[in-house]
């Protein structure tokens, strides 16, 4: 099955409102040409889950210095301070989560899973309103799972059946983002035949994505 489609193609899965997962680390290994377009094309009240909020010219940083997201779910902020301004003004909702625990309520998503437990946040403002459970005398955390409707990520080579060979760190979130939504919707520097991917090097299988674009950026600065 071919999953190729351009990147003004991807609008048919966007909308305003929508909830967002994007893949990348710091705006390594982030999806830039799609956000270019989510940016061009001024989607607003979105809810985004990242790593984090990136930089204020970078991969997400720009959809919240461009007052596009409404609600964040990220494990840190610190590296751009318009997230940060925002939430202090109430123009944002910033959801802080754990590294890993944000990566385990991805996987719970994407795996049909009820929740996560964990000890990471007990005792501090990551426990208040969520439940205690005491397995074998020791208390636990209930992390709910996390889902998006659309999932953008980014990877370096892909086949036209979807499968994804990442370069180096940018693989990061990228997979657990990918098996966390309801569509899929992966940007890569070069697309290449169904057989010329060694099938043990994919990262992301093709079963996880719906379609594949091609960036419109140069893959040194892409990646």
């Amino acid at each position: 099955m071919d999953k190729v489609i351009t990147i003004p193609q991807c609008e048919e899965h966007l909308s305003h409102g929508i909830t967002l997962a994007i893949g990348g680390f710091l705006a390594v290994g982030t999806p830039e040409s799609l956000i270019d377009y989510l940016v061009e094309k001024q989607f607003q009240n979105l809810t985004v889950i990242g790593n984090d909020t990136s930089f204020f010219d970078k991969g997400i940083g720009r959809l919240v210095a461009g007052r596009q997201v409404k609600k964040i779910i990220v494990s840190h902020i610190g590296t751009n301070p318009e997230t940060g301004k925002q939430m202090h003004s109430g123009e944002l909702q910033v959801e802080l989560v754990p590294q890993g625990t944000l990566a385990e309520r991805l996987r719970c998503g994407g795996s049909g899973l009820g929740g996560v437990l964990t000890p990471t946040g007990l005792g501090t403002v990551v426990a208040d309103n969520k439940r205690v459970i005491n397995v074998n005398g020791k208390d636990y955390l209930l992390e709910m799972p996390l889902r998006a409707k659309v999932a953008l990520i980014k990877a370096t080579v892909g086949d036209k059946s979807g499968n994804l060979i990442c370069r180096r760190s940018t693989r990061n979130f990228n997979p657990v983002m990918a098996m966390a939504a309801d569509i899929v919707i992966a940007e890569v520097d070069r697309i290449v035949e169904v057989g010329e991917i060694d099938v043990d090097q994919v990262m992301i299988p093709g079963i996880f994505v719906d379609y594949i674009c091609l960036s419109g950026r140069n893959a040194d600065s892409g990646c």
